[in-house]
């Protein structure tokens, strides 16, 4: 048998890895579609039939009661999950929009999103959100908890990716884009150093990948680029699957400066001269910094050719003051650690 090493055939298989992966994301949508779908229409059943009939609560015990004998006891048909199929179709009936939405994400994610945002437009935000990013149930309860919507009013996406990037890509760029990125799982209340944060945020991998959102793998900090034979070093490189592309991520723990721009441009043209496959779309860049006055930020980008998103990031928030009076304070805990000493001696 003819043995196949050649670089043209390693780029065939990974074209049909390819196509075997898409093509299983997509049947996972569909069938995800499907199963919200069906308990949309059961719960519509469930309410004509209350009506019909005049049938109470009970109607659906009984009902739970008789589906989990049919079909063995599948959490599906819980008591509470037929109240909930009740409650999915009393939401979204007159609203279309929103209920082509929630086609797109899992159920679970619907169950969550109908518990805790009664507001039509934070509901879509959430629902757009989940079907973007990816976010597993417990992230979009910290998304919600951590009022990404607010966030999102408040401070508007900031990148070049129309004016850099083809259609189909900026559309998707931007959608994988915040406009804050949450790091309080770093347990860190005030400012670091830039390096320890980007250590920190190593240490934290996992974290900071569902932070960013689905389609992320890390490359490496420090990364390593050379041209001309002068070494540069990118604070954080990823590499996307959906958009097939290398994400550049620089850190910066004080105020955007324009020159942030020009180094972080500097480093894309490096990345797609040496580090870009054939097959793959231009780097994009990430600017993370503590803060930033959006009116110089989208000027500096106007003129940068590569592109680059502009993003802050928040700080787990110090101790609410209500909490504080219950806690000693560090006077108190020295003297306490003293006394545990003398006592430890007698």
């Amino acid at each position: 048998m003819e043995e196949l090493n050649t670089n043209e055939y390693k780029q065939f298989l990974k074209e049909v890895i390819s196509n075997i992966e898409n093509a299983k994301i997509q049947a996972s949508y569909q069938l995800n579609a499907i199963l919200v779908e069906l308990n949309y229409r059961n719960g519509k059943l469930i309410i004509e039939k209350q009506e019909k009939y005049g049938w109470g609560s009970s109607v659906i015990k009984q009902l739970s009661k008789d589906l989990n004998k049919i079909y063995d006891g599948l959490k599906g048909y819980s008591i509470s999950n037929l109240q909930y199929m009740r409650q999915f179709y009393l939401e979204y009936k007159d609203n279309p929009i929103l209920l082509s939405h929630s086609l797109q994400i899992p159920w679970t994610h619907n169950i969550l999103i109908i518990q805790k945002i009664k507001d039509f437009k934070k509901r879509e935000y959430y629902l757009k959100a989940v079907k973007q990013t990816g976010w597993n149930k417990n992230v979009l309860l910290n998304q919600i908890k951590g009022n990404a919507y607010e966030h999102y009013l408040k401070n508007p996406k900031l990148n070049n990716f129309n004016e850099t990037l083809p259609e189909h890509l900026a559309e998707q760029a931007n959608e994988n884009l915040k406009s804050i990125y949450n790091l309080d799982f770093l347990g860190i209340t005030k400012p670091v150093l830039e390096r320890k944060l980007e250590n920190m945020l190593v240490e934290k991998i996992r974290d900071f990948l569902i932070e960013l959102g689905d389609g992320f793998a890390f490359i490496g900090s420090q990364y390593k680029i050379k041209y001309g034979g002068e070494p540069f070093f990118i604070d954080l490189l990823f590499y996307h699957r959906k958009l097939s592309c290398l994400f550049a991520i620089e850190l910066k723990t004080g105020k955007f400066q324009s020159e942030f721009i020009s180094k972080l441009n500097l480093y894309l043209e490096i990345l797609d001269e040496t580090e870009k496959e054939p097959n793959e779309n231009p780097a994009i860049g990430i600017i993370l910094c503590a803060e930033k006055n959006d009116l110089i930020v989208e000027l500096a980008l106007r003129n940068a050719p590569r592109p680059i998103g502009i993003a802050g990031y928040k700080l787990a928030e110090d101790l609410p003051k209500k909490l504080k009076k219950y806690l000693p304070t560090i006077e108190e805990l020295k003297i306490e650690l003293i006394d545990n000493e003398i006592n430890k001696k007698r």
